[in-house]
C-alpha cells in the first residue's frame, strides 16, 4: 500500500526506541520514551497559498527530521509498519 499525503502533510517513520539505558539496563516497553525524530517517507504537493499557487515543502523524502512530541497521527500500514502523518508545521528541524 502506498501512502500519498495531501497538501502540506508529511509521512514520517519514527526511529526505534532505545532498548537499554546507557548503564545497560534493559527497558520494558512501558518505560520507553517515543523518539521525536524519524525519516521522511513521503511528502504532499505543498500548501495552497491565497494567490492560488502551491508553496513547495521545505522537507523532502529521505530527510531525517525532529518533530514535536504530540506531532501527527500514527497509522499502521498493512505490512505492519507504523508511520506518522503530520503537517509540515509539526516538524521542528532537519538533522544534517
Amino acid at each position: 500500500m502506498k501512502l500519498v499525503p495531501l497538501n502540506d502533510r508529511v509521512v514520517v517513520e519514527r526511529e526505534e526506541a532505545k532498548q537499554t539505558t546507557a548503564g545497560g539496563i534493559v527497558l520494558p516497553d512501558t518505560a520507553k520514551d517515543k523518539p521525536q525524530q524519524g525519516i521522511v517517507l513521503a511528502v504532499g504537493e505543498g500548501r495552497l497559498a491565497k494567490d492560488g499557487k502551491r508553496r513547495e515543502l521545505q522537507v523532502k523524502i529521505g530527510d531525517k527530521v525532529l518533530f514535536t512530541s504530540y506531532a501527527g497521527d500514527e497509522f499502521k500500514l498493512p505490512e505492519g509498519k507504523k508511520v506518522l502523518l503530520m503537517r509540515e508545521d509539526d516538524i521542528l528541524a532537519v538533522v544534517g
